[in-house]
C-alpha cells in the first residue's frame, strides 16, 4: 500500500508545499469573499457554516506558508520579514473579534454594525499579510538545497 507522509519538507498532507498552498490560499481567499457576502446579506445559517470552514482553511493555509517559508532565507528579505510576521500574527489573533462580536450579534442586533465593521478589519489585516507575504517571498533567495 502506498503510504503519503503527512508532512516533510516539501509536501503537506500528501502535496507539494507550493501548489497545495497556492490553492488553500486561494480556496481561503473565496471563503473569506462568502463569507463577507452572507453576512453582509444576514444569511445566517450559511454565513456561520461558513465561518467555521473558512477558519479550517485559513488554519491548513498557515501550515503551507510555514512549510513553504522553510524553503527561503526569508530574513534575507529585509525589512519585510518582520513586517509579515507581524501582520500575519496580528491577523490571525484578530480572528477572535469578529467571533466575540458574532457571538453577541446572535444575542441583540445591536452588535450587528461593530460585527461588520471588525470583519472588515479583519478582512484588511489578512489581505495585508497576504499582499506583504507575497512580497517576502519574492524578496528571499531559497535556501541550498
Amino acid at each position: 500500500m502506498l503510504q503519503l507522509p503527512l508532512a516533510s519538507n516539501t509536501h503537506l498532507l500528501g502535496l507539494p508545499v507550493l501548489p497545495g498552498f497556492i490553492g488553500m490560499f486561494l480556496l481561503t481567499v473565496v471563503l473569506l469573499l462568502s463569507v463577507a457576502w452572507t453576512g453582509h446579506k444576514a444569511l445566517r445559517s450559511a454565513h456561520l457554516k461558513l465561518v467555521v470552514v473558512t477558519v479550517v482553511s485559513l488554519g491548513v493555509t498557515i501550515a503551507f506558508a510555514e512549510r513553504l517559508g522553510r524553503s527561503y532565507d526569508l530574513k534575507a528579505a529585509g525589512r519585510i520579514y518582520p513586517i509579515h510576521l507581524f501582520l500575519a500574527k496580528t491577523a490571525t489573533a484578530s480572528y477572535l473579534l469578529p467571533v466575540v462580536t458574532g457571538i453577541a450579534t446572535l444575542r441583540s442586533q445591536r452588535w450587528k454594525s461593530l460585527h461588520g465593521k471588525i470583519a472588515l478589519l479583519v478582512i484588511l489585516l489578512t489581505v495585508s499579510a497576504a499582499v506583504t507575504g507575497t512580497w517576502m517571498i519574492l524578496q528571499a533567495p531559497l535556501k541550498p538545497a
